[in-house]
């Protein structure tokens, strides 16, 4: 039997909400964007080592694709170095892991040299929030990135939220924002914040004014109902982070 179509063209079509946050997962695609956020844990008595390797031989891996920024780990965490790359598409990454793996120099040179040094890798793909651009430093400094583990239900739930708390934040100049990254794949509801100061000492005196903004103190009350846990590294640049 067939459905009486003759009066389809009469019917209401189907009504579709708009989507109010920010955060949606369109926009984000639609940029097409994507950045690898990796985290090395080295072994303790190799970390020098693998800083001398990496930054003797960094240059043969940034011919492939963009470094975005390369950091050790200061406080917060030990004997941790965190990198971040940029790919135009997924396709785009695919193609330079395989250029990657066949490049006999790099792999010589690098892979096969620190790999033994390394006792754990882990490795995200994130997008950068829509209403965020990645920001540059005015000078060399410091990197704070602080994690947060949101709850479940995604940016519709608390993202707009946990963007006002980091504009409260942003707005005052207690820390310059470098980027908000929203992990696509690794573990889901998480955001990284990755911001730059000019020291350590500049870092805890706008994390001090910060905590007496009423501005920012009822925005982070609002966003911290969202809130499962979260953790924050003070991050050194290498010499050759493009980040610094």
């Amino acid at each position: 039997m067939q459905a009486d179509r003759s009066n389809a063209s009469h019917l209401p079509g189907p009504t579709h909400s708009p989507i109010l946050s920010s955060f949606a997962t369109g926009p984000r695609q639609d940029v097409g964007t994507i950045y690898e956020l990796r985290t090395y844990d080295v072994k303790p008595a190799k970390m020098k080592e693998f800083q001398d390797m990496v930054n003797k031989n960094i240059h043969l891996r940034t011919a492939h694709s963009e470094m975005i920024g390369f950091w050790s780990a200061e406080l917060g965490a030990m004997n941790k170095a965190f990198h971040i790359w940029k790919y135009d598409t997924f396709a785009h990454r695919a193609a330079v892991r395989k250029a990657v793996a066949s490049d006999k120099e790099w792999q010589g040179k690098c892979i096969s040299v620190i790999l033994p040094f390394l006792d754990k890798q882990n490795m995200e793909i994130a997008y950068l929030v829509p209403w965020c651009t990645l920001g540059s430093p005015p000078k060399e400094g410091v990197y704070e990135l602080v994690t947060y583990q949101m709850k479940p239900g995604g940016p519709a739930l608390w993202g707009q939220a946990f963007k006002a708390a980091i504009d409260a934040h942003a707005s005052k100049g207690y820390s310059k924002l470098i980027g908000v990254f929203h992990t696509e794949y690794g573990l889901l509801n998480t955001v990284h914040v990755l911001w730059w100061s000019e020291s350590p000492d500049s870092r805890a005196a706008g994390r001090h004014h910060a905590h007496e903004d009423a501005k920012v103190v009822a925005a982070v009350r609002e966003s911290v109902r969202f809130l499962e846990s979260q953790r924050n590294m003070l991050l050194i640049p290498a010499p050759f982070s493009p980040l610094k």
